[in-house]
C-alpha cells in the first residue's frame, strides 16, 4: 500500500543557478534576496587573494596558496576558474557536485565566462539568467547613484557593460530588470518550474510512481 507522498517532496536533484549581468543591472540584488529567503545557498570560491579585515574564511571565500589552486586547477578539480588583477579564483568541484546531490541548490553571481565554464562541465544541472537593464541611460542613472564610482569609471563600465550584454544569447533566461519586484518574480518563476523538471527529479519520481501504481484503491 502506498504511503501518502505530497509530490512537493519527491526527492530530486539540486538546480545550479547563475546570475550573470553588466554592473548596475540588479544581478547582486536580487542574488541577495534568494539568500535571504533561503532559497539558495552561495557557492564559495577559492581565492588566492589576501583575506581582508571584514572578510571570514569559508563563508566570503576559502583563502588558499598559489600552489594550492594550481593544483587543483590542474587536476580538473574546478568547475571555472579565473584570474583577475594577478589572483586566482575559482569555484571547487566537490563541494557543488555534492550539494547536487542532496538536492540543495547553489546559486553563483559570476559572468558570463564563468557561466560558459559551468555550463562545459555540469550543463544538465544549469540553470543561467542574464539580467538586462531596461535602457543604457537607466543602467548609467543607476550606477551614478550607488556613488561608488568615478565618472570615468561610470563610462568604463558601461562600455564593458556593451560586451557582456552581447552575451545574452548565451543564457538559458534573460529578464529585464525595469521593476525589481517584477524582475524577482520572473526568476522565482523560472526557479520553481526548474526544480520541477523530470530529469532532477528522476530518481525520487520513480519510486513515488511505483508506489502510486501499486496503490490498490479496490
Amino acid at each position: 500500500m502506498r504511503t501518502d507522498t505530497p509530490s512537493n517532496t519527491i526527492r530530486r536533484r539540486g538546480v545550479m543557478l547563475v546570475l550573470s549581468s553588466p554592473s548596475g543591472a540588479g544581478k547582486s540584488t536580487i542574488a541577495r534576496i534568494l539568500l535571504e529567503q533561503h532559497e539558495f545557498e552561495l557557492s564559495v570560491s577559492v581565492t588566492t587573494r589576501a583575506r581582508r579585515a571584514s572578510e571570514v574564511e569559508g563563508v566570503h571565500y576559502r583563502f588558499i596558496s598559489r600552489r594550492e589552486f594550481e593544483s587543483l586547477r590542474d587536476d580538473d578539480e574546478l568547475l571555472e576558474w579565473a584570474e583577475v588583477h594577478g589572483n586566482y579564483y575559482g569555484t571547487p568541484r566537490d563541494a557543488v557536485e555534492k550539494a547536487m546531490s542532496e538536492g540543495r541548490d547553489m546559486l553563483f553571481d559570476i559572468d558570463w565566462q564563468g557561466a560558459q565554464q559551468l555550463r562545459e562541465k555540469m550543463d544538465a544541472d544549469l540553470v543561467s539568467i542574464f539580467i538586462l537593464p531596461p535602457s543604457m541611460a537607466e543602467l548609467r542613472t543607476r550606477l551614478k547613484r550607488r556613488a561608488e564610482d568615478s565618472d570615468d569609471i561610470i563610462e568604463t563600465r558601461l562600455e564593458n557593460a556593451k560586451v557582456e550584454i552581447e552575451r545574452w544569447r548565451d543564457y538559458d533566461y534573460v529578464v529585464v530588470n525595469e521593476d525589481l519586484n517584477k524582475a524577482f518574480d520572473e526568476v522565482k518563476s523560472i526557479v520553481t518550474a526548474e526544480r520541477l523538471r523530470r530529469h532532477r527529479r528522476w530518481s525520487g519520481m520513480h519510486g513515488f510512481v511505483s508506489d502510486l501504481l501499486a496503490e490498490n484503491i479496490a
